[in-house]
């Protein structure tokens, strides 16, 4: 069983064939002065036999062995050389295809689908990304080297020695098999364990990355004693993983090495008999000897090689996972062009939706978006409102024909354009570690600059902090706009995060701009502000707002109102006001908690006076 999981495994490297291909001139550069090291390691024992016959017949001058001791010198600067060479073409080609592997894995990453990163924990894509790579370089560079270098050495000393002496050598290689038996044997446990060790290395991984993650949280309630005592708890599942493999790799390399030494006693009884009687010089003994203790190496090395080939091989076939799993969401293999003339900004039909786990999110919900409204979301926590926002920018994959961009199925458009349509600021606001502005400027497209000559912000940065209303924020941080922020803006309060994510939506100027959720941690004057700024800057394109507000609908030229994944009230503000139905009591409530009288209408709490849609470009 152990056998055939090996020979399993090395299927795994096919995939590397390509790589190996392209660097094929530096493997082969690099392994001709390999076996120029070998063979250069082999003739010294062969100056080292003339040298003791000489002194042991005592005819010799001392220039006979200075010139013996120059060769010696000689041969071994060529190896000294070799051995420099074999390095910097082999280890640098594998590091190369390390690094290849590593820039290949991270964007195919950034291909996979939504729900590719629901089903996989960041920790262990992390840890594939840099621990299993690790191994896989080290099985085709090192490992590489100890197979050719093993094998080249092993054939090159038995040829020796038999040569030389086949009675000897026949007795003195009797431990081999036994060893290649154990290679066998252990070659499938090794790969075994050292994939348990992978796995809890990964989720180790995943308990620092969250931890870290979400250390706010973890000092807002006092749980550091509890995650220390989490990763504890991970780390010695890594710590007894390892101290598996370590024990069997522990019991199989000192085996190696005893059936090794056995060889050289095997020598020494058998060749020293062979000089009493004469068939043997002292100068071949001496060979015989020094070419059995290098036989220890390529012996050994057979283990090594076995190791690093099962741990690269367990190693690339977790990275091929990844790699060959497609993206559950694409672009049409010939997206179909925009449809001319005017069209609604947005149809949905019928949609329904569900998750993978059974649980029926939307249910068929219908509207129509014309080009340039304003429309309000709202329903409660549940309802299916983030779903649609991400049914209509295809990060969920819709059924055909249920969700219309501009005329045309989301399904049939090219993603990277339909999605270059929108700007979105999501609910959790997420921010990158780095400084504000380039935050903000994650939301232009790559050959967009917002650079400027003038000292400070440029224009289009400058436009969209205002629009934001961070602008005053950006004044009041000592490095401005430069100013860096922690891991998911932690240094940032809820509403600074909201609204540099805002910020960051706008300044593409996008046809289509959704706040989902997007104001709920700012106060109601900055709220203000940044309606009143939107309302006057984006007269004519359609702007989405999913909001538990009812201040923050009030502007709306269509009103949806969610429940359980339905539309239950479709209309104006003052239209769901008078029907007194969710939105009603939603604005009622809403208004005793400002302290209102609960007769005033709902659109009376609207902080920006409501103008027409055909005045924004409503049809």
């Amino acid at each position: 069983m152990p056998h055939r999981s090996f020979k399993v495994s090395l299927g795994e490297f096919k995939t590397l064939l390509p790589y190996l291909a392209r660097y094929r001139m530096s493997y082969i550069w690099g392994f001709a002065c390999l076996i120029t090291v070998d063979a250069a390691q082999v003739i010294i024992p062969q100056f080292m036999r003339r040298a003791i016959d000489m002194i042991v017949s005592g005819s010799f001058t001392g220039q006979e062995i200075g010139v013996l001791c120059a060769g010696m010198v000689g041969v071994m600067a060529l190896i000294s050389l070799g051995r420099f060479l074999w390095r910097y073409f082999i280890h640098g080609s594998s590091r190369r295809i390390e690094r290849e592997i590593r820039e290949t894995l991270f964007k195919h990453l950034l291909t996979l689908s939504y729900d590719f990163y629901q089903n996989h924990k960041i920790g262990d894509l992390m840890a594939r990304a840099t621990n299993d790579l690790n191994a896989v370089r080290m099985s085709i560079g090192l490992g590489l080297v100890a197979l050719v270098d093993g094998t080249i050495m092993a054939a090159s000393i038995l040829v020796i020695i038999f040569i030389q002496d086949g009675r000897t050598a026949a007795f003195a290689v009797l431990p081999l098999p036994f060893i290649t038996a154990l290679m066998l044997f252990f070659g499938g446990a090794l790969g075994n364990r050292f994939k348990k060790a992978q796995e809890t290395y990964a989720a180790m991984s995943d308990t620092v990355q969250e931890t870290f993650a979400g250390i706010r949280v973890v000092k807002s309630f006092v749980k550091e004693g509890w995650f220390i005592k989490k990763f504890a708890d991970t780390n010695d599942d890594y710590r007894e993983a390892n101290m598996a493999l370590v024990k069997l790799y522990g019991a199989f390399f000192p085996l190696i090495v005893f059936l090794s030494g056995l060889t050289t006693v095997i020598v020494l009884l058998v060749g020293g008999s062979r000089v009493v009687e004469g068939f043997m010089s002292p100068g071949d003994l001496l060979a015989l000897f020094r070419y059995v203790q290098m036989l220890i190496w390529p012996l050994m090395g057979a283990g090594f090689t076995v190791n690093m080939i099962q741990r690269g091989a367990v190693s690339l076939k977790r990275v091929n996972e990844i790699l060959e799993t497609a993206p559950s969401i694409t672009s049409p293999r010939t997206p179909q062009e925009r449809p001319a003339g005017q069209a609604d900004a947005l149809i949905i039909r019928d949609l329904s939706f569900a998750y993978p786990e059974g649980r029926e999110v939307l249910k068929g919900v219908s509207f129509t978006i014309k080009q340039g409204m304003w429309v309000g979301i709202l329903g409660r926590t549940g309802s299916g409102k983030s779903t649609l926002i991400k049914a209509i920018t295809r990060m969920i994959d819709p059924p055909a024909g249920t969700v219309l961009v501009k005329g045309m199925d989301v399904r049939d458009w090219d993603l990277k354009e339909l999605r270059a349509c929108f700007g979105v600021t999501p609910q959790d606001s997420y921010l990158f570690s780095d400084s504000i502005r380039n935050n903000i400027l994650y939301g232009l497209e790559p050959d967009t600059t917002a650079s400027s000559t003038e000292p400070g912000e440029g224009p289009l940065l400058k436009h969209a902090a205002a629009l934001a209303a961070l602008d005053r924020d950006l004044e009041s941080f000592a490095q401005g706009a430069d100013t860096l922020i922690g891991e998911r803006g932690l240094t940032l309060s809820g509403g600074q995060k909201q609204r540099t994510a805002i910020a960051r939506a706008l300044i593409g100027e996008p046809e289509f701009l959704i706040l989902d959720d997007a104001l709920s941690a700012v106060d109601a004057e900055t709220e203000k502000r940044i309606l009143t700024g939107l309302l006057a800057e984006r007269a004519g394109k359609t702007t989405i707002i999913v909001s538990h507000r009812v201040s923050t609908l009030g502007n709306a030229d269509y009103l949806l109102v969610l429940d359980q994944g339905r539309i239950t009230e479709a209309g104006t503000p003052l239209e769901l006001t008078a029907r007194g139905g969710f939105y009603a009591r939603m604005a009622a409530l809403q208004q005793l908690d400002q302290g209102e009288p609960s007769g005033i209408p709902a659109t009376g709490t609207s902080l920006v006076a409501v103008s027409p849609a055909s005045e924004r470009g409503g049809v």
